[in-house]
Order: structure tokens, then sequence, then C-alpha cells
């Protein structure tokens, strides 16, 4: 039998328990076709990079499957078929990836980070900015007369809204 894994995005109005569902659905159909699947992951709900059916974010789900073709092939028309998926891919490897994908890697990295910061508040928070910042603070503007318009470099005065 080959390995693959298998990414497939759904929409982002399912809700959770629906693409679990669907992955559970999914993964019955490999192991009565004579495959089983080693691992799965759901990913969460991400942004897409450019809109797929109408669909600015989506659930995201990778499935590591140890199957026949004909499995593949099963799965990928049930996934045509069902309008919550909005895309999938399946590739084929040389050997199954074990332990977390990169995805959720990143997850638990970003995760450790935010713990390590503890009680810093908010990511963008930039603390003091000083008095530099402050609206009174803007130094002088120099002598400009309000409601008068200057005309602009390379105009004569008609275009600009005064006559000479």
């Amino acid at each position: 039998m080959s390995l693959y894994e298998h990414v497939y995005l759904a929409r982002q109005d399912a809700s959770a328990q629906q693409v679990e569902e669907l992955t559970a659905h999914l993964k019955s159909v490999v192991e009565g076709l004579g495959g089983s699947v080693a691992k799965t992951e759901y990913w969460g709900v991400k942004s897409l990079s450019y809109r797929l059916r109408k669909n600015r974010k989506a659930h995201f789900t990778l499935m590591n499957i140890d199957a026949p073709p004909a499995a593949i092939n099963e799965i990928e028309r049930l996934e045509r078929l069902n309008e919550d998926v909005v895309r999938y891919l399946t590739i084929r490897v040389d050997e199954l990836e074990e332990g977390p994908s990169a995805m959720m890697r990143r997850a638990e990295r970003d995760r450790d980070r935010d713990e390590r910061r503890g009680d810093r508040g908010d990511r963008f928070d930039r603390g003091d900015r000083g008095d530099r910042f402050d609206r009174g603070d803007r130094g002088d503007r120099g002598d400009r007369p309000r409601g008068e318009r200057r005309p602009r470099e390379g105009s004569d005065g008609a275009e600009a809204g005064t006559e000479e």
C-alpha cells in the first residue's frame, strides 16, 4: 500500500463538530477499502490567502493515510460531492511524519512564547512613548493663514481658485 498526506479545507460556516464528523466518515471509507489512517490533525480555522467560493477562512484538517490508490480516489470523489469541502490536496510520500506536523509545532511554539511573556498584556503594546508624541507638543507650525488657498506648483493662479 502507498502512504499519503491528505489535507482538506472545509467552509468556515461549518462547525468544528461537522468537520470532525466528515473526518470520521472519510476515515471509515479508507478503512472500508483496506487502508488505515495513521493520524488526523485538526488545524482549526485559518485565513485563506484569497477567496475560495466566497470563503475568506476555512477549517483545515490533515490525515496521514496508508491505503491503496482506490481508497484515495474514493475520498476525493466524496469531497468533490460534498459542498462543505472547499479544497483538498493529496500527496504521496515515502514515509509518514511521526509526531506533530509543522503546523501543530508552530502553534505549540506560539503558545509557549505567549506563556513566557506572562503578564505583559497586549502583544502590540508599545509601552510608554513619552511626552514627545503628545498632541500639545507638535512644535511651531509657523504663520499660515487659514482658509486661503495657495496655488499648486506648476499651475497658474486661475486653476487653483485665486484670481489675479
